[in-house]
């Protein structure tokens, strides 16, 4: 009760969820289109790949990602969209060069088998994609914690705002922001600045009212990292990490941050590879766990959204796990977005088998496919 009541006094924060309500159409047109769907066109919904992971030029060139700089669709590309017909894309600075290349890009994805709803990751500060691009005239910020510093949650507000409209005006459905975690430990070398705050109570309004804007403009926001990255030493890209506290410490800091999201109606979480040995009595990362994505997320915080993950070629998961064993594990653990597997199709073919063999209910996946549509309805897509 006392963390609700400090939810409470959040600007923007309500006693419980908004809950987006499908009218009968809607929910109609959604199973319509779910029930025209082959099993593997369901299963492609599941996943959202960087470009290249769609790209057999790419994958015999030899060379890497920044050297490549995959830009533009190929035949290629459209022809392995077929077999692998996935339900996003996202873009990296390296594949973006212009205004007039990225327009073309993102035109010629959406087309992509799958209609891809297409992500980035621009938080502003040192992760902004475009911002970061001096081909691109768009507003910029020194970091999210600049803004939050001003102790102001309607300069969040106009941040999402302006970074959404640009977003929108170059084709963008999901910006993978704002960044929820509280930035509490010194130690810390993946969230710092990129978090409004250390304090929870200033950092909550700011998240909420960045999303806000973001949705203002058109753009779907996606909350991360559940259930927090900011109180470990350790970096997930690079290796195993966790977090020791338990699950009323985590609601008495960085779960308020995320609590004010689904309350204000976050239509996107993004899940952490932070494992919590203090709540699950184990070392999966939260990706990978059905207590904290089902059970802890769904189940007491009352978020009925789409759960994407975190980048599932980060070392916290490929280092212990093969991407078909990621990519099942998270979906029965509660994911509906499977995101950036290291290899999409052993991923793809390992989710189709587990589905053929009985270990994940086509119903299971039916659940998530609904979600994903469901956004792709709210942007008329």
């Amino acid at each position: 009760m006392a963390v609700c009541l400090t939810l409470l006094a959040i600007p923007g924060c309500k006693s419980a969820p908004k809950k987006k309500v499908l009218t009968p159409s809607q929910a109609d047109a959604i199973e319509a289109r779910l029930s025209r769907m082959s099993l593997r066109e369901k299963v492609g919904q599941l996943f959202c790949v960087r470009p290249e992971a769609l790209d057999p030029v790419f994958q015999s060139s030899g060379k890497g990602m920044l050297e490549y700089k995959m830009q533009a669709v190929n035949e290629q590309t459209k022809a392995f969209s077929e077999q692998y017909p996935v339900g996003g894309v996202t873009l990296f600075s390296h594949n973006i060069d212009n205004p007039g290349q990225l327009r073309a890009f993102t035109q010629d994805l959406h087309a992509l088998p799958g209609a891809p709803l297409l992500s980035i990751d621009e938080e502003g500060g040192r992760v902004a994609r475009i911002g970061g691009n001096e081909n691109f005239h768009v507003p910029t910020y020194a970091s999210m914690n600049a803004v939050g510093t001003t102790g102001e949650p309607a300069k969040a507000l106009e941040a999402g705002l302006a970074i959404g409209t640009y977003l929108k005006e170059y084709g963008f459905d999901i910006d993978l922001a704002p960044v929820a975690d509280v930035n509490t430990n010194p130690k810390n070398i993946v969230v710092g600045d990129r978090a409004f705050s250390g304090n929870p109570k200033i950092a909550a309004p700011m998240v909420v009212n960045c999303m806000e804007g973001l949705h203002k403009a058109g753009v779907i926001a996606c909350v991360k990292h559940f259930p927090g990255h900011g109180d470990t030493s350790g970096d997930s890209h690079h290796e195993y990490v966790q977090s020791d506290k338990t699950w009323e410490e985590l609601l008495n800091c960085e779960l308020i941050t995320f609590k004010a999201a689904i309350q204000a109606g976050a239509p996107m979480i993004m899940s952490a590879h932070v494992a919590l040995p203090n709540v699950t009595g184990d070392r999966l990362p939260a990706t990978l766990s059905h207590l904290i994505l089902t059970e802890k997320l769904r189940g007491e915080l009352g978020f009925q959204g789409v759960i994407i993950t975190d980048a599932m070629g980060m070392k916290a998961v490929s280092d212990r796990y093969s991407s078909g064993e990621s990519a099942v594990m998270t979906l029965q653990a509660g994911a509906d977005i499977v995101l950036m597997p290291e290899n999409l199709p052993e991923a793809f073919e390992a989710v189709l088998s587990a589905v053929e063999e009985g270990t994940l209910p086509e119903s299971r996946i039916d659940e998530s496919v609904r979600r994903v549509l469901a956004l792709k309805q709210s942007l008329g897509r």
